[in-house]
């Protein structure tokens, strides 16, 4: 479980995580293992929530694109690239795609936060794309997160202040989210 933030404000987007790594009621604190929820492929920042297991495998299948198709600038062009990937995690990675016998397509299995210079968005299970105007969060903090970056956006001065506050909350009163955090920042193309 986790806390994930992606917030757009001015002409920056932040995409920020918890640390924590949960087996079961076993806590194994950055303290134990240097883990990160958010990796870096091109000018995208990735963060993730689910199975440790997806991290490395999204990492490498990404890495693996040839940058012309891994492009991340638009709503139809990252469903077009994690389109491209679903197969790799099936023959490469071994990904089981079946989570109920009524899925109405394939699951991917993860739930995905993007944030890049064109802006915020999440990938979900069946390839599902959202674009955010302002922020959103994934995980077990996410109610928490989404509160806080509510309450802060009239009064922050950029992204970095909204994720920030979002994490904050996440890390203060979700069980399954810890410290230290990752945040990072990026100037949007264009400055829009």
């Amino acid at each position: 479980m986790t806390t994930v933030v992606v917030a757009r404000k001015g002409n920056q987007v932040a995409i920020g995580a918890d640390t924590l790594v949960t087996f079961g009621d076993t806590r194994l604190s950055h303290r134990y293992e240097s883990n990160s929820k958010i990796f870096r492929v091109g000018d995208s920042y990735f963060g993730m929530a689910g199975t440790v297991a997806h991290f490395p495998v999204l990492r490498k299948a990404l890495a693996a694109l040839a940058p012309a198709e891994r492009t991340l600038s638009t709503k139809d062009e990252i469903f077009a690239t994690f389109t491209k990937l679903h197969p790799q995690l099936k023959e490469q990675f071994f990904l089981q795609t079946k989570e109920e016998d009524s899925d109405p397509y394939e699951s991917s299995q993860f739930t995905v936060l993007v944030a890049n210079p064109h802006g915020i968005w999440g990938v979900y299970s069946y390839r599902e794309i959202f674009e955010f105007k302002d922020f959103w969060a994934i995980g077990s903090g996410r109610n928490f997160a989404l509160g806080a970056m509510h309450a802060a956006w009239g009064g922050a001065r950029n992204a970095r202040e909204v994720a920030a506050a979002g994490l904050a909350a996440g890390l203060e009163f979700d069980k399954n989210s810890a410290g230290p955090s990752d945040l990072h920042t990026v100037k949007l193309k264009g400055g829009k």
